[in-house]
């Protein structure tokens, strides 16, 4: 059983890693067509996407990435 937590805490870090490098690389507009914002893309969207439909956007300004951080962040200490 610990050997689980230890995989979905290294799961929630990795993907905590992933939302923060795809909205530094949204800010810097390198190309959506290279590949890593291709795999960025598919590996995060399904976490961003959901939130996008609870939290609007301000302006030009999307909190859903900071909201996703912040839930991988709180599951990852609550885990045992």
């Amino acid at each position: 059983m610990t050997l689980l937590f230890i995989i979905l805490r290294l799961l929630c870090q990795a993907l905590t890693v992933a939302i923060f490098i795809r909205a530094v690389m949204s800010w810097g507009s390198p190309g959506r067509h290279t590949t890593l914002a291709i795999i960025l893309y598919h590996v995060t969207e399904p976490i961003l996407a959901p939130l996008r439909r609870i939290i609007p956007r301000v302006g030009m300004l999307d909190f859903s990435p900071m909201a996703a951080i912040v839930l991988l962040q709180l599951i990852a200490y609550l885990l045992p």
